[in-house]
């Protein structure tokens, strides 16, 4: 099944520690739709007789009922393996493949090359050391071969193969590939790729894959294999600095405390001083616990258990690494992040973002421009849309340990993740972290917000009334404040119109700028509870991510809900505004209830429907609940 070695038959043992000593690539292909990457990677496997004599005969088979060749071997099929792969002649998921040379070992990545599953190709170069970029010789640079170029440099792949197939249907044309090779250089002026080989194919008659081809005799440089064997990749994770996320604190008994993980880069030894990222606290390694006994040294990539001199306290998600080779550590970075779904990507929208074995919520706090893919040029834009790339600020709410991707691609990458539906939504790389992030301090005040409750004499809440627009919010909320100061409560209240005049009057009312609006007014209403006040916030707060983000930003017992449950039909009957009959006609775009969504509450504390209460009994309604929350009576919270 592999290639033929004597020392199979001599000396097995020798030959396993041969094969186990080879180098190993890491490579990917991609490219436009059909521009040949299955074929191409196909023919390497059949050429390196790597295929078993079962999958032969499948292949021969399945050549002759699905196969593209007209009944010739269709080396495709040993690559598209779902059965829409099949239908459709292109490449939907990511196919991995293992196969080995006298000289070395390859896993090769065929990533799909229809823009709708970009996201995939992606996932494949995260780990990839070479990119083998496909074009049709008949074809061309495309789209998604500029698409797909600047992501692998984005992803800190330094390594490039020009692979220029089908040249057999262009009868090998010298000039048609030198035109081809001479655009693509000029795109790539701009990438950051430290070598590209430019070699002419036909993947499925062999020629300049393994041997060379005397189609192309006015070529002269290595074919494909010879040139996989002997490119010279950076050095692996093993030699960048030790890094250990912990998965797991390990605790079978008293005597025995270990911090389990996988190394994701660098080497360690007993012996070697390490640091915890998070407090910076420091010890040695005692010992290096597997389960095949204690280690010596351990590597990238290996899964250990490290016990240490002192007692110190780590947990889940913290990081090792060498004191003297410290990762940055910060709540704020700047990122590279491709967009990876079909919801946009909304600056000051909460997320999760997971970083190896660390999980914070995060925002994308100012997005500061997108990449066009064809040009390389910077766009201005206020959010990114499936499979756009852009540069972007984000903030943790708690600091996380990293490297910047271009210096370590193990610890400096990280994907985002939706915090209702748990999809991973997009990837990032971290280029550095903000100034802002560790030249800021909280300063820390005398006067809290206990003090200045106890003042008052009352619980410091937010009451966050949410509905459709006409719904009744604002009125409902008036009388709602005007009930609690005859009470002698202290009260202030944030109206979503009254707000747009000042603090918010340079947002419009896109997705982003709605996010953006109740990002503000959460921190500035998290300011008057600090304040000691009992909030009012009347905002239309259509997105459930953004009134999430609203309570997590004050204790638990400090938010309370109002749903303004009135239905659409009744709203849009008042329509006190006349915003809806300008909705109908196309006047008013991004109007919520009509062409932009609202998402109900919930679990809403207090909900009420001013569509059969009037307002006043609505209030009143609201104000006895209020009494449930312990808002009404006395509070003298201890200072």
């Amino acid at each position: 099944m592999s290639h033929k070695s004597d020392l199979i038959a001599e000396d097995i043992l020798g030959y396993l520690k041969a094969q186990e000593e080879k180098s190993l690539l890491r490579f990917i292909t991609c490219g436009s739709v059909d521009d040949g990457k299955s074929t191409l990677i196909g023919r390497l496997l059949w050429d390196s007789k790597l295929i078993f004599e079962d999958q032969l005969a499948a292949l021969e088979s399945d050549s002759r009922k699905v196969g593209t060749q007209g009944g010739e071997i269709d080396f495709a099929l040993l690559l598209d393996g779902l059965q829409a792969e099949r239908e459709q002649g292109i490449t939907i998921d990511v196919a991995y493949r293992f196969f080995s040379t006298d000289k070395r070992k390859f896993i090769v990545a065929d990533t799909p090359g229809h823009e709708q599953y970009t996201r995939n190709m992606a996932t494949g170069a995260s780990t990839a050391d070479v990119a083998v970029i496909l074009i049709d010789a008949r074809k061309g640079i495309l789209t998604q071969t500029r698409r797909h170029s600047f992501i692998t440099s984005l992803l800190g792949i330094k390594h490039v193969v020009l692979a220029v197939n089908k040249m057999d249907l262009i009868d090998y044309d010298q000039s048609k590939f030198d035109q081809i090779v001479a655009e693509y250089l000029k795109f790539a002026e701009q990438l950051n790729y430290s070598s590209i080989t430019a070699i002419p194919l036909s993947a499925l008659r062999g020629d300049n894959m393994i041997e060379p081809s005397a189609n192309t005799p006015w070529y002269s440089g290595p074919t494909l294999l010879a040139h996989l064997e002997d490119v010279q990749v950076e050095q692996d994770a093993i030699e960048k600095p030790f890094r250990l996320p912990v998965q797991w604190v390990n605790r079978p008994n008293l005597d025995f405390r270990g911090f389990s993980g996988t190394i994701s880069s660098g080497r360690v030894k007993p012996g070697d001083e390490v640091v915890v990222t998070a407090s910076g606290l420091t010890s040695k390694v005692k010992d290096i616990v597997t389960f095949d006994g204690n280690l010596y040294e351990a590597i990238a990539g290996q899964a250990i258990t490290l016990t240490l001199e002192d007692e110190i306290d780590i947990s889940r998600g913290d990081v090792l690494a060498h004191a003297d080779a410290k990762p940055d550590f910060a709540d704020q970075f700047e990122a590279r992040i491709i967009w990876m779904h079909e919801d946009h990507l909304l600056p000051g929208r909460p997320y999760l973002i997971k970083m190896g074995a660390q999980v914070a919520n995060a925002q994308i706090s100012d997005l500061k421009y997108k990449v066009n893919v064809n040009t390389l040029e910077h766009v201005a834009g206020k959010t990114l849309e499936l499979n756009e790339v852009g540069i972007a600020n984000i903030s943790a709410d708690k600091a996380l340990a990293f490297d910047p991707y271009d210096q370590n691609r193990h610890s400096g990458r990280f994907i985002i993740i939706d915090r209702f539906t748990n999809a991973t939504v997009g990837a990032g790389m971290v280029n550095h972290s903000l100034r802002r992030a560790t030249n800021i301090k909280w300063q820390e005040m005398d006067i809290n917000k206990g003090a200045r409750a106890y003042q008052k004499g009352q619980k410091s809440v937010i009451l966050w009334f949410t509905g459709l627009s006409g719904a009744g919010k604002s009125t409902v909320a008036n009388l709602v404040e005007k009930k609690l100061h005859a009470l002698g409560k202290h009260t202030y209240t944030l109206d979503g119109d009254n707000v747009r005049h000042g603090l918010n009057k340079d947002l419009g009312f896109t997705d982003a700028d709605r996010v953006e609006n109740i990002r503000r007014v959460g921190e500035t209403a998290k300011l008057f509870v600090d304040a000691g006040v009992i909030t009012l916030v009347s905002f239309i707060s259509p997105f459930k991510s953004e009134r999430q983000l609203a309570r997590s930003l004050v204790e638990k017992d400090e938010f309370i809900e109002v749903f303004i449950d009135t239905p659409l039909e009744v709203c849009e009957q008042r329509d006190v505004k006349g915003l809806y009959k300008k909705a109908r006609a196309g006047e008013i775009a991004n109007f919520t209830g009509i062409d932009s969504p609202y998402e109900r509450p919930e679990n809403a504390e207090i909900t009420v429907n001013t569509s059969d209460q009037t307002a006043e009994e609505a209030a009143e309604a609201i104000v006895s609940k209020l009494e449930e929350f312990g808002v009404l009576g006395a509070w003298f919270p201890e200072i």
